[in-house]
């Protein structure tokens, strides 16, 4: 059996606000994208995306993206149990702020996800999150070109071996 050592872009797409980010760096550089989705979404995409749908329910795009990411493959989501997921299977995650999630940060990002959400039931905290900045489109789409560029030489140096 053959390896699959294409980069692939996978997108948690329902509420992803950089879509339009992420086909930028997919041309840019040829990488294939999933939209994973759990209705038909209207956008023009273009041949190197694929919309997939899934079925109704709470976790059925988390479980797509989860089950077919592979070590080549990078995960767009702000859900990080979902993220978590990808980096178990090899992959990368990476959230619409830009923000990379790790093997070392992703505790942190769990805990603190559970005190927020403690917060809200609790009537501590009104669970307003800070408002999506041009910063944050920017810094997302350096970050994931500059994921894209570095997986790129990891597997071009695999290859030369």
């Amino acid at each position: 059996m053959t390896e699959n050592k294409n980069i692939t872009i996978y997108v948690d797409a329902d509420a992803c606000p950089v879509k339009d980010e992420v086909l930028k760096v997919a041309y840019r550089h040829n990488t294939p994208v999933f939209l994973v989705s759990n209705q038909w979404m209207r956008m023009d995409v273009g041949p190197l995306v694929k919309k997939i749908v899934v079925s109704e329910g709470a976790d059925e795009a988390d479980n797509w993206i989860a089950d077919n990411i592979n070590e080549y493959g990078i995960a767009i989501t702000a859900d990080i149990p979902l993220a978590k997921r990808c980096l178990e299977a090899g992959g990368k995650a990476v959230g619409p702020t830009g923000k990379e999630f790790s093997i070392d940060n992703i505790g942190n990002a769990l805990a603190m996800r559970e005190l927020k959400a403690h917060l809200r039931e609790t009537g501590e905290s009104k669970g307003y999150n800070p408002s999506f900045s041009k910063q944050d489109r920017s810094r997302f789409l350096q970050n994931l070109d500059s994921m894209v560029i570095t997986l790129m030489r990891t597997v071009k140096s695999e290859l030369e071996r």
